[in-house]
């Protein structure tokens, strides 16, 4: 079975978040399976080496203001056709954002070719290999079924995924013609969304199949309060939704040999985790207290709950805990933080930046990790903290709720928690629920039998796989 994944990004070649991680990771689960899987991203600045070394397989003459070129390549485990497309990609920074901070003023141009060009690879193939299925992922990729749908030709079934309901790829009605897309496609059935263009909503209309990242985000998404105007819809195709939980690549994420951890460890050494906290406390400036070493891998924006962290954080400190905060996003947040860091000396550390490298030194040296989401479609920082024996502090929402056992009484004498649940969202009840892995940190025997159970949980690809995979199959049969 051959499938066609179309993102605007991919680790370990393009990342800013966790989409890329999950795009990385499930073509090689999937093909242990023997699904063959190809991945169409954009040729961005830093994939040109990449794409220099690939072949050419299919050209287009005008793709949205400027020729441009599919080149495949493999890499890394991969089979990656790049879309070269210098007009559109050819930018320095992030890959969504101008100098600025604001979206890139022909982002709908930019994501439009992204479908497009899927489109193209669904219908004709490229180099002899031709997609039964088309999985497309966001809303980057949300105009590949509509395009689709209005060629008039015979093209593969397409699951729409959602990674995070919150960005939908809204724009300009009088973009429509722009767009390609003819006067038919901006109704309530297609792309219309409230007088507008959205890409989100004309992947959900238009798909076969939609998928989430977690079975109880697929429940959320129902509701008013979590389906962020799409709930009415996804109602509607209820029976044609499902979650699949997201996992984690086992040999990207691995603390016996991860090669930015400063010694490596599993769950029968789980001493040699110590060397990696003193090299998180070198780093941060952090001196070593009586309490755990919690840390925070994240974007800094409302979502992830971080304003209900600061007022935590005098309580923290209090416990005689210590915080190594690694992020970046909302300015006003980032500046919170870097002044609490100067309020709190060599209790609070924080990096404002994405570091990769960092970011898995903190996953192995930290005691456990907070993630406060207000709402999460699945996370994958908590698969992280299970894998690295860094219990997670977790919201009780979406896929936060799925993959973390609550440190509660049943759980213990079943002795079988995994880390700290936290309901309702508020700053109250998250300062309760670092209290109490507090209290457990100072119960070593308690709090090193969760460690080993966390690392033990299984929070690979394997079953996750085998659900997209039936998906696939029953499209087909179909």
């Amino acid at each position: 079975m051959n499938v066609l994944f179309v993102a605007s990004e991919c680790a370990p070649f393009m990342k800013t978040g966790g989409l890329a991680d999950v795009i990385g990771a499930v073509p090689k689960a999937l093909a242990a399976a023997g699904t063959n899987v190809r991945v169409l991203i954009p040729a961005y600045p830093a994939l040109h080496d990449l794409a220099g070394g690939g072949r050419s397989v299919m050209l287009l003459d005008d793709l949205f203001g400027g020729k441009a070129e599919v080149k495949a390549v493999n890499a890394q485990g991969l089979d990656v056709l790049l879309l070269v497309a210098p007009h559109l990609y050819d930018r320095d920074g992030n890959i969504y954002l101008g100098p600025d901070g604001k979206d890139w003023s022909d982002n709908h141009l930019r994501f439009a070719a992204l479908g497009y060009a899927g489109a193209e690879l669904a219908i004709d193939g490229a180099d002899g290999w031709t997609p039964d299925v088309v999985n497309l992922h966001d809303w980057q990729a949300g105009l590949l079924p509509a395009y689709l749908s209005q060629s008039g030709r015979s093209a593969p079934p397409a699951v729409m995924t959602i990674h995070n309901i919150a960005f939908q790829g809204l724009f300009d009605a009088s973009e429509l013609a722009n767009l390609k897309l003819k006067a038919e496609m901006f109704a309530a059935d297609a792309v219309e969304y409230y007088g507008k263009i959205s890409f989100l909503k004309a992947g959900l209309a238009l798909s076969d199949r939609i998928t989430t990242v977690s079975p109880s985000y697929a429940c959320e998404l129902l509701t008013p309060e979590f389906g962020m105007g799409l709930d009415g819809l996804l109602r509607e195709r209820r029976s044609d939704l499902s979650g699949i939980l997201n996992g984690i690549d086992l040999e990207m994420w691995d603390p016996e040999s991860d090669p930015h951890l400063v010694e490596n460890y599993s769950p029968r050494s789980l001493k040699r985790k110590e060397a990696n906290k003193r090299e998180v406390e070198a780093r941060l400036g952090l001196q070593r207290r009586d309490g755990p070493l919690f840390c925070v891998v994240s974007r800094l924006t409302s979502q992830k709950g971080l304003d209900m962290l600061l007022e935590c954080l005098p309580g923290l400190v209090a416990e005689g805990a210590s915080l190594a905060l690694l992020g970046s996003g909302d300015s006003a947040l980032e500046r919170q933080f870097a002044e609490a860091s100067r309020r709190h000396p060599g209790q609070v550390g924080v990096v404002i930046g994405y570091d990769e490298p960092l970011s898995h030194l903190l996953q192995g040296g930290s005691d456990a990790i907070l993630i406060p989401s207000r709402f999460e479609p699945c996370g994958l920082t908590q698969l992280y903290g299970l894998r690295y024996g860094t219990l997670p502090v977790v919201a009780r929402t979406g896929g936060l709720a799925d993959t973390i056992i609550d440190a509660n009484e049943a759980a213990l004498a079943a002795q079988c928690a995994t880390g700290f649940q936290f309901a309702p969202i508020n700053a109250t009840m998250l300062e309760q629920a670092i209290a109490r892995a507090c209290a457990i940190y100072r119960q070593p025997g308690i709090w090193s039998a969760m460690v080993r159970r966390a690392m033990r949980h299984p929070v690979g690809w394997d079953v996750s796989a085998a659900a997209y995979e039936a998906i696939y199959r029953s499209l087909i049969a179909d």
